[in-house]
């Protein structure tokens, strides 16, 4: 942080006895989020019973994230989070972290994901081959199973059953979706043998043994294998170190969990801009039909897709899938002035920085061209943080930019989709990842523009 930025802290208004400012957040979190600006560059806020300090200025928000010795890992989203994932990349306290990080990064390297993209093309290919003519497909669910067996295929080559694939996709949801009610309840409550708990156990233990029956189904087929699983299980560290079986489940299902929703959710929201910007989704056609010519996309169409890629980058500044995480203070510091003591909660939201108008003009409006290389500033790339910064940036951000791209281009240049006038984008209440409540697509099929053939020169002259 620069010496010469003197941060405010604050508070935020409205919070309730018992559940806090949770009602806000049900309702419209990522507004809630950009709000509290407003109140500080460091905001106290109340989760359930418990406060916390979401940084609200870009500097002191990458101070927490790059500090992540001082600010781990912890505080009530990853309490609940841990149920799911274990402890594995993503939910590990810094103790493991590099360790983790190390064995994790072959797995994602360039020429890895360009192996990714063929299964991603595949299981994207598959999925836009069920639709048909005049079809209204429900956005978020169905783009959430194409992502679900797309990391699935990516996982282990091969698409799992149907039948699976639906169970853990099921699964996944209602795991998901209660998680973040989890995190507000307080224990003796999710203790209580209530319909909601239950379910959400009973879904955990599935998701927790399918997984292990997958993997145990892929170690014993003798096969060579050469996808991500096949990375994980091959990985080691400088000194011979290897993931161990617990280490291997948690990273599948944290591969599973942080790869689905997200993408689900990104592209949602893609399709509801596109739908209020005509202009801009006129662009985008044309974009894909000058790159594709008709055919299908690849890895390397990707970089070429750029228009396809500002969108994503600006659909992921204003509705960030995943909106809020936590991180508690593993000494006592001092914060915007304020001295916080050990096992503080601090809240990383990436919406609470997205519309800071020192790094944005007129930061509400959905402009992806504010993207373009000689326009985008440094106080911009410094506040757009939906993967996060520092150490414990997602590891798969270009796994999830290319899924999108992909699954854009090869919607799009197949179908033209329009959205049905009873579009509901209020966000679902409590949902762990921020989509809308109902934003259905109607498809019809068209003809994209082959691609243009070069015009011979005429012998003997110039060429006109």
């Amino acid at each position: 942080m620069s010496e010469q930025t003197t941060f405010v802290a604050g508070a935020a208004p409205g919070a309730v006895p018992v559940v806090g400012h949770a009602l806000q957040m049900m309702r419209h979190p990522v507004n809630f989020m950009t709000s509290l600006s407003a109140h500080g560059d460091l905001v106290q806020i109340k989760i359930g019973p418990t406060s916390a300090y979401v940084p609200t200025h870009p500097d002191l928000l990458r101070y927490v994230l790059t500090n992540d010795r001082i600010f781990d890992k912890g505080g009530v989203f990853y309490d609940r989070a841990r149920d799911i994932a274990g402890n594995g990349l993503v939910t590990c306290p810094f103790a493991d972290h590099r360790r983790q990080r190390r064995l994790m990064q072959s797995a994602f390297t360039r020429t890895q994901l360009k192996r990714y993209a063929t299964a991603m093309h595949a299981e994207i290919e598959a999925t836009t081959a069920r639709w048909h003519d005049g079809m209204v497909v429900d956005a978020f669910p169905e783009l959430y199973g194409m992502a679900l067996r797309t990391v699935g295929r990516t996982l282990y080559s091969t698409p799992v059953s149907p039948e699976l694939a639906a169970g853990v996709e099921r699964a996944f949801d209602v795991v998901l979706n209660g998680l973040f009610r989890q995190m507000f309840l307080p224990r003796f409550i999710r203790r209580l043998p209530l319909p909601a708990n239950r379910r959400y156990e009973s879904n955990l233990r599935f998701l927790h043994r399918t997984t292990q029956e997958l993997i145990d189904d892929y170690r014993s087929d003798g096969a060579a294998h050469d996808d991500l699983l096949a990375a994980l299980l091959a990985s080691r560290d400088d000194d011979g170190g290897r993931l161990d079986d617990k280490e291997i489940h948690d990273q599948v299902i944290t591969v599973m969990a942080a790869g689905t929703e997200t993408v689900a959710g990104t592209l949602t929201w893609v399709f509801y801009l596109l739908s209020q910007h005509p202009e801009i989704e006129a662009a985008l056609y044309e974009e894909i039909d000058t790159v594709l010519g008709g055919r299908a996309p690849n890895w390397d169409d990707v970089p070429n897709l750029s228009l396809a890629d500002r969108i994503i980058s600006e659909a992921l500044r204003l509705h960030p899938p995943a909106w809020l995480f936590t991180r508690l203070t593993a000494t006592e510091t001092e914060l915007a002035g304020r001295r916080l003591p050990e096992g503080t909660t601090i809240v990383f939201s990436p919406a609470a920085v997205a519309q800071y108008e020192d790094a944005f003009g007129n930061p509400t409006a959905f402009d992806p061209d504010r993207w373009l290389p000689d326009r985008v500033s440094p106080a911009a790339r410094q506040a757009f943080m939906p993967f996060g910064t520092g150490a414990r940036k997602c590891i798969g951000d270009l796994y999830a930019r290319t899924e999108a791209t992909l699954g854009l281009a090869t919607i799009l240049g197949r179908w033209r989709v329009t959205c049905e006038p009873d579009m509901d984008v209020r966000p679902v209440p409590l949902a762990t990842v921020y989509h809308p409540r109902r934003l259905r697509l109607r498809l019809s099929a068209r003809a994209p523009r082959p691609a243009a053939t070069p015009v011979p020169a005429p012998t003997g002259g110039e060429p006109t």
